[in-house]
Parts: structure tokens; sequence; C-alpha cells
């Protein structure tokens, strides 16, 4: 339920930028002839414009003194010429000359949902996750809408291409956030910590991602938090299940900002009005906290500090299927710190580097408790499916993690990067229960060097080579990670890439706390990509295997690793199309996955199709916007095929080999933008699973108890309640966006 302070916070941080002095001119080519669609930038700045369709470019910016105004336009060389702004209104007009083997250059996009190319930006932007109808602005159930995303309802992470959630990295300015969701409960999906609208970029990678990243078996989502805010500005958030408050403050200059804000979440009132499946004994209750300062420095580099905590707690009572009468309740106290400073400086001569330094920490007090009728803790039965039920952990992990990257240019598009990173892992935990207390300690440092270039051979023709090397301590192992990429373009908007790599990663802590003479775990992949990006249109189909070399496999009970003897594969073809232009003022895509995946991981006795795979998924989004009217309609469908799931009354030999019946969700929210006051307001309303169809995510079995057929009982694993339901208002004081919202199809 998180996802309401999230959608309140994203949807009133945005602001558009009032400049000081204005850029104006013309760009031609040299014979005369218009260039529209021309890049005219402030050289070593983020300000800029594109000429129209007459040639003409105008754009205002807060800098002073003296700069390189440079004009940039396919086909044609880059030319540079040097102004001074002052008070007035500078003009300079382009004469472009013509070439040939520079800018016309094809696109290395290396498996990613993201052109490399920023004109052509990334396939989703903040705005397209909070109005994304059933998602509740949160960017994992958004990303869930593209090809390779499986839905997953009774488990959080990131699911891609037949990975576990384990196998996908969420970074942050380049660092892992640790714990990016929140802390998980028994059968109920967790959302992400983060609203989209910190970050001015989301990059998804669904395979065959840069050498600059690793460990990670599937798959990188990249969000870039946001530099300087448009202005200052207040915010309040009101609900009957959530109060939030928050403060953007901007200095005149634009060169620096502070900020901070306050969350409480507590769902009471709304668990009483929408009964949940689980007795909540103690409603989820949130306290988040977060706060930001950046600065640009005197050569345009920028230095970011960000801090976020939270405080969360919840208890959840549910009846056991092991005893009739009895109750299995379960408690979570949850804490959590990140904190990431991040810096960045243009060096001159071609050069860039970018440097980051995060920590994360959390930390988990997990109670399980078997229950009588009155709600009372039980007493022995000397039945150890139920005795052992009954236990404590508490647990804390903490991560420090430093990265350093270096860019240099050479000519228009060449570019070689390298770098290295650290991090430093410590999990502590200690497991309480009647039987005993057993404390374990984890500690690995990883560290890792890396290159890679971008190689335009000809304006059809970019090649990408990449490098990673890296070391575990706690395994005390290097691997060699080669990685490439070959793209050739087709036309205009469209083109061809191959992508190969390999990946490697460290196998989870957890598994190895008696024993770390462990290799690495390993998976290879293969990719083809078409692809036809333009302003408006996108289509992108990919076909990829992936060869997983390396998997760990665990004891019967799965808390102990015993081999690097696993292996399987994954293998299928995605289809992604959004149309923004075909009608007007509405926004849709539609994506389709099929999968064919395996593996022998974990206690599997055999290989098998995973529980968290779905041989065909796909998503319709749709979204509306009436401008006189001042509000939009948005409807998302998502569906996936019945997955597999464990039932213990079968035989080895046909392990995984049930399915559970198909997923299918139909959502809808729409927006409001009255004007109340001098505020800015913004009234939400959604509903996901409109039409209450019947999701079954899995199943509980008893370990004990049968039915009259001799098969154990089992459960359904369904969502908490049939529906989910949303109401806010969102107010802000500071900036008027309404023509930002109205541009966004909010």
């Amino acid at each position: 339920m998180k996802f309401i302070v999230v959608f309140l916070s994203s949807i009133i941080l945005a602001a558009s930028v009032n400049a000081q002095v204005r850029v104006m001119g013309s760009v031609k080519d040299n014979r005369g002839r218009i260039l529209a669609g021309a890049s005219i930038t402030l050289k070593g700045t983020y300000d800029g414009a594109t000429s129209d369709s007459v040639g003409r470019f105008s754009f205002k910016t807060f800098e002073k003194g003296s700069f390189l105004l440079v004009a940039n336009n396919i086909g044609n060389k880059i030319v540079e010429m040097p102004i001074t702004i002052a008070g007035d209104t500078v003009k300079v007009d382009f004469s472009l000359k013509e070439e040939i083997n520079e800018l016309k250059a094809v696109v290395i996009t290396a498996g990613s949902y993201e052109a490399s190319d920023k004109k052509k930006g990334t396939v989703l932007k903040a705005l397209d996750i909070v109005t994304t109808a059933g998602a509740n602005a949160d960017i994992s159930a958004t990303i869930q809408t593209l090809p390779g995303a499986q839905k997953v309802g009774e488990q959080e992470g990131l699911f891609i291409r037949g990975g576990s959630a384990e196998e996908a990295k969420i970074i942050i300015d380049g660092t892992v956030v640790n714990n990016f969701f929140f802390s998980s409960v028994p059968g109920i999906s967790q959302r992400g910590r983060f609203s989209p609208f910190l970050f001015s970029g989301t990059a998804f990678s669904s395979g065959g991602y840069s050498a600059v990243y690793g460990q990670a078996l599937s798959s990188i989502l990249s969000l870039e938090s946001i530099d300087i805010p448009d202005r200052s500005e207040v915010q309040i958030g009101l609900s009957p299940i959530f109060l939030s408050a928050g403060l953007q403050q901007v200095s005149k200059d634009k060169r620096k900002s502070y900020g901070f804000s306050y969350n409480w979440v507590n769902l009471t009132l709304y668990q009483k009005l929408v009964p949940q499946a689980p007795d909540f004994f103690r409603a989820p209750d949130f306290h988040t906290a977060d706060a930001n300062f950046r600065i640009k420095t005197k050569k345009n580099g920028m230095f970011k500090i960000y801090a976020y905590f939270n405080a969360g707690d919840l208890a959840v009572r549910t009846p056991s299927l092991d005893s009739i009468g009895l109750k299995n309740a379960f408690s979570l106290n949850n804490q959590n710190l990140f904190t990431n400073i991040s810096y960045r400086q243009f060096l001159g001569r071609g050069w860039k580097i970018n440097t980051v330094a995060s920590i994360s920490y959390n930390r988990d007090k997990i109670g399980s408790e078997i229950q009588n009728q009155q709600n009372q803790k039980a007493g022995t039965t000397t039945i150890p499916s139920i005795d052992n039920a009954s236990f404590n952990i508490n647990a804390r992990q903490w991560m420090v993690q430093a990265r350093v990257v270096l860019d240099k240019k050479f000519g228009a598009l060449n570019t070689l990067r390298f770098g290295t990173e650290l991090w430093n892992n410590s999990d502590s935990s200690t497991y309480s229960a009647a039987f005993g207390i057993f404390p374990s300690q984890v500690n690995d440092f990883y560290q890792a060097v890396f290159s890679e270039s971008d190689l335009y051979i000809t304006n059809d023709i970019a090649f990408r080579p990449g490098i990673r090397i890296e070391h575990s301590g706690l395994l005390n192992k290097w691997n060699i990670a080669p990685r490439a990429a070959l793209s050739y373009k087709l036309s205009k908007y469209s083109q061809l890439t191959a992508d190969y790599g390999m990946f490697y990663q460290t196998p989870e802590r957890r598994f190895l706390s008696n024993n770390a003479n462990f290799d690495f775990l390993r998976a290879d992949h293969y990719i083809l990509t078409y692809q036809h990006i333009s302003s408006n249109y996108t289509f992108r189909t990919q076909i990829f295997y992936k060869d997983y070399i390396s998997l760990l496999k665990t004891d019967g009970r799965i808390t102990n690793a015993i081999s690097n003897n696993g292996g399987g594969y994954a293998k299928g073809i995605e289809v992604f199309w959004r149309d923004r232009k075909t009608f007007k003022n509405f926004d849709y895509w539609i994506s389709y996955s099929y999968l064919d995946t395996k593996r022998d991981y974990n206690n599997y006795p055999i290989i098998a199709q995973p529980t968290f795979a779905a041989n065909h998924s796909g998503s319709i989004v749709l979204k509306k916007f009436w401008v006189k009217k001042m509000f939009g309609v948005n409807w998302s469908w998502n569906w996936s095929t019945g997955r597999p799931f464990y039932n213990p009354n079968k035989p080895a030999t046909e392990f995984l080999s049930d399915r559970t019946i198909g997923f299918s969700s139909n959502n809808f929210s729409l927006n409001w933008l009255p004007k109340i006051g001098k505020s800015n307001t913004v009234v939400v309303l959604g509903i996901n699973n409109v039409f209450n169809e019947l999701q079954i995510f899995g199943y509980n079995y008893s370990n004990r108890l049968r039915d009259n057929n001799n098969q154990l009982i089992r459960a359904e694993v369904n969502p908490p309640a049939p529906r989910n339901f949303f109401l806010g208002i969102f107010m802000s004081w500071g900036v008027d966006r309404t023509q930002q919202n109205i541009n966004g199809n909010l």
C-alpha cells in the first residue's frame, strides 16, 4: 500500500523552467537550405533547443559569461560558435557543412530499453510510470508491462526472462540499492521504496547489458536521479490513510537546491473499508523521511546527496494448515536506510568523470508463532511441523559501495569508458527457536574493473566491445566476462542489433554461511533485436537465448549450498509496440512475451520450469487525456498463462508439473486537475482488478493433514483483497504545472 505516498510525491515534483536570457537564431546548410531538427546546445551545460520546421531555434538559460554554442545535425559537421551571455538576447545564425561519416550513424542499444541517443530518450519516463493504471506509481510494476518481465503476485522483485528476483539488480546513479523493495511478507508482493519522479531517466535492460555493470545474471534497471529541480515548491498530500508534506528550495541562480519530505501511511481505516483475506492484527504502518542537497560546480559539474530512511511495522495472522483451529501469526518490524553521494564533471578534451558512493542498511525483526483460537501463543504440541513454526529472526544487512567511471570521446561519436567499483557487504542474523539460538555472519568484499568502447565503423555499423573482471573475497575467485554488441542501421529510424555477453553473480550469501567453497553463478546471453524508434512510434522485437552454465544447488531444506552443478536455459521472443500519435491526446502500448525456460537449481530434483515463469504473457496500456475538461483516464490489462507450483502429493518425476489458472487483471485510474485557490491540485482515483477476476498465484500445502483422498490439504495463495482502491488529493504551491500535466497526458 506504500504506493499512496509514492504517487503523491511523483505527481507534484516536476515543473517548467523560467530562464533569464534568451538565445535564438537559425540553422541552414552551406547551400542556404533550412535544417530542421538540428540540436543547439550550450556546451558544458544541459541548456539547448532543436530547430523547428523553418530552421529557427530559441531557448532560455540562467548561465552568464563566455560559452561555446554548439550546432549539431545529422549529416552535417558540428559547429561551435563563441558567444557571451549577459542581460540581452543573444542571436546566432549557423551554416553547417555536410558530413557523411559521423552523425548518420547507427545507435548502439546493447539489449536495453533505452536509446543511447538522448534525443530519443527512454521507453518509459516518469509520467509514463505514474499514469499507468494498476502500477500505482511503482517503477517495478510498470516495468512488468514491458516484454520479458513476469507478473509474480506473491513475491516482490523483477523476474526477467526466466530469471529469479535475485538475478536482477536495480541501480541508482551507478550504485546498487541493496533493499529496493519493502521487506517480504509471506505470500504478498511488496512494492518499491522510491518515487519515479526522483529520477530523470529509467533505463531497463532485459539482457545483454553494458560491461559497466555486473553481478546480475538476468537484467539491470538503471535509475538516474534528477539534478537541480526547476522551482522551489511546498507540497502536501491528504487522504484517510496517509499524510505527506515536503519542501524543495532552489537558489535564485539555479545552481543549488535542498529539500526534504515526510510521509506517514497507516492502513487501519483502509483495511476496515476493504476487507482483507489475512487478518492484519497490526495494520501496516510506515514512516518515511528523505532529504537532498544538490549543487552545480563552476565547470558545470554536478554534486548530489540523497538520504532516505523508512521505519515500518505490521503483523498478519492466517489459519494454520498443519492443525485445525490453530493460526500462524507473522510480524515484521523494519528499518531501512539508503544514502547516495554522486559527483560528475567534464574534465576537458573529451574527458568526463563520474564518481558515486552509497551506504545501504536494512534491519528486519521477524516473529512467527502458532496461536490458538483466542489469538494467544499456543503451547508445545510435540508435533515438529507445528512447533518449528514458532521462531524469531533478527537480521541486519550493510552494504557500502564506491564507483569511478571515466569517459573519453574520440571524434564525434567514438567513446572509451573504463573504471572500477568496490562493494563491501556484511550480513548478520540470529535465528531463535525452541530448539536453540543460531547466529550467522557472512562478509564479502567485491571488486571489479571494466572497460568498454563505442566504435563507429561506418555510418551504418557500430560495434561495442567490453570486458569486465571481478573478484569476490568470500569465494576467493576471479572471473572474466566479455561483452559485445554489433548494430546495423537499416533506415533512418530502424536498426538491427546482435548482443553477446557472459554474466557472473556471487551466490546468495544466505546459502554460504557454513561454506564458501563455491564458484560464481554464470549465464551467457545471445540476443537479436530489431527496433524502429521515432518521436511518436516505437516498435521492438527480440529473439533471445540464455544459457545457465553454473547455478547453485542447495540441500533439501534450501538452507545451505552444496554445489555449483545446477544449470538451465531460457529462450523466447518478445514484441513491443507504442503509439503516441494516431489518436489525438491518446497514448497506448502493447507488449507480448513467449518464454520457454527450465532450470535445475536450489533443491530441484529434476530440471523444470520454475514457479516464477509463465510461457505467455502480455499487457495493453491505454491513456487518454481531455484538455478542456482537465482530466485523464487510464486503463491497463495484464495477463499471463498459468505458472508452475509445487505439489508435494506428486512424485519427484512430476516435480512442478502442475499449473495455476491464468492471470488476468484489468485496472483503471483517472486524474482530475481542478483549481483550488492558488494551489495546483490533482485528484486521483484508482481501482485495481476492476472485474474482480480470480487470481491464484500458487498453493500452500500442509505438512501433515490429509483429505479423504489421502492428499495433503492446501490453500490458495491470493491477493490480500480481490480489488484495491485509491483516492487521494495532492496539492502544491510554488509553480503552476497545469500545462506540463497536459503535455504529459497525465
